[in-house]
């Protein structure tokens, strides 16, 4: 019975064991990947060679398909010759955890190979600005335009068959056109972002403005609002913190078509350091920088979904910083005058 309650439809978890799960969410992939990674019995293809024995093409260090490895120590053993010595390994593209997190600290501190290439962080902000100008550039459009076909049908019918049609049209297949109008630069990788998000904000917004609660509308018209009043002083303050909420999906999204946007034109920002170091082989740095990429944007989710919590108090249902600091400023003024009033009463 105690089990049963975990699977009750919509039943919300107290904040403890909600806590709980949330880092399992976390735990249980990274467990996943340290047993392949740790344990021979699970998976572990290929043989790193300690001592090559006595076969010729075998090097110190060289990783060998575990049958490819034994069929030749066999072969050298039916020949009376030494065999190779080795230990299982994963292929170098599957490095273990402790490596990658290694990898945090030494990719940026490791100085680029050639004296023009960016430095890990230089790399990182450029992909960063790349997001802020391509969502920025979207929502300055298409959070107006959304707010407005849902609002109007007139906008409705004259914008939505157009971004219906238009936003199953792959962004990266406007690759090579963004490189011919805007050059092989930022242009045509903002472009990519404005793109891959700006079709799909423009229906989300309008499809959230359509769900305002009609009983809103129903008493400020009551009330005697008309117009555009009715449309700035109900509609808009009644949407925003689904609008926000939508934008913080959104932004995901844009930071989903970025490795998509910096191959575009020539090649920066984090997906060229992942690219460089894949070349390299340096497969920890590639996990790590992907790591960065999730952090960056958990982190930054995370700070949105606290920002949004304190501007909408009343979907929160929690009072704001700023409420706080006032009832603690108003307190601290009020306890004096208290307390000599009730010194001049004794």
């Amino acid at each position: 019975m105690a089990r049963a309650r975990y699977f009750i439809i919509w039943k919300e978890l107290d904040p403890r064991r909600r806590r709980v799960f949330q880092v399992f969410s976390f735990i249980i992939p990274l467990a996943v990947w340290s047993l392949v990674s740790y344990c021979p019995a699970v998976w572990h293809p290929m043989v790193r060679v300690s001592d090559p024995g006595s076969i010729g093409h075998f090097r110190v260090d060289a990783m060998v398909q575990k049958g490819a490895f034994y069929r030749e120590n066999a072969k050298a053993l039916a020949e009376h010759r030494k065999p190779a010595q080795g230990v299982l390994a994963n292929p170098v593209y599957l490095p273990a955890p402790h490596e990658v997190a290694k990898s945090f600290y030494k990719a940026f501190v490791t100085p680029p190979r050639l004296p023009e290439e960016p430095w890990l962080h230089e790399s990182l902000w450029h992909s960063i600005k790349i997001i802020i100008w391509g969502f920025l550039i979207s929502s300055v459009i298409a959070v107006p335009l959304g707010i407005l076909a849902g609002t109007y049908r007139i906008f409705s019918y004259m914008t939505e068959p157009f971004v219906e049609f238009f936003r199953y049209l792959p962004a990266p297949a406007f690759a090579a056109l963004s490189v011919a109008v805007l050059g092989i630069y930022d242009g045509p990788k903002v472009a990519i972002i404005v793109i891959g998000t700006f079709f799909q904000q423009v229906l989300m917004i309008s499809n959230t403005t359509q769900r305002l609660d009609p009983a809103l509308l129903e008493a400020a018209q009551t009330l005697g609002a008309r117009g555009l009043k009715l449309f700035t002083r109900v509609v808009i303050p009644g949407i925003l913190p689904d609008v926000y909420r939508d934008m913080r999906i959104l932004l995901g999204w844009a930071w989903t078509y970025l490795i998509v946007a910096e191959v575009v034109g020539n090649s920066t920002g984090i997906t060229w350091f992942i690219n460089q170091q894949a070349k390299y082989r340096i497969y920890d740095n590639v996990y790590a920088a992907i790591i960065m990429i999730g952090i960056i944007g958990i982190t930054t989710d995370i700070f949105l979904a606290w920002l949004g919590s304190e501007l909408f108090v009343w979907k929160s249902r929690k009072r704001s910083i700023l409420s706080r600091l006032r009832t603690v400023y108003t307190t601290s003024r009020t306890e004096p005058e208290t307390a000599q009033v009730s010194h001049d009463n004794a």
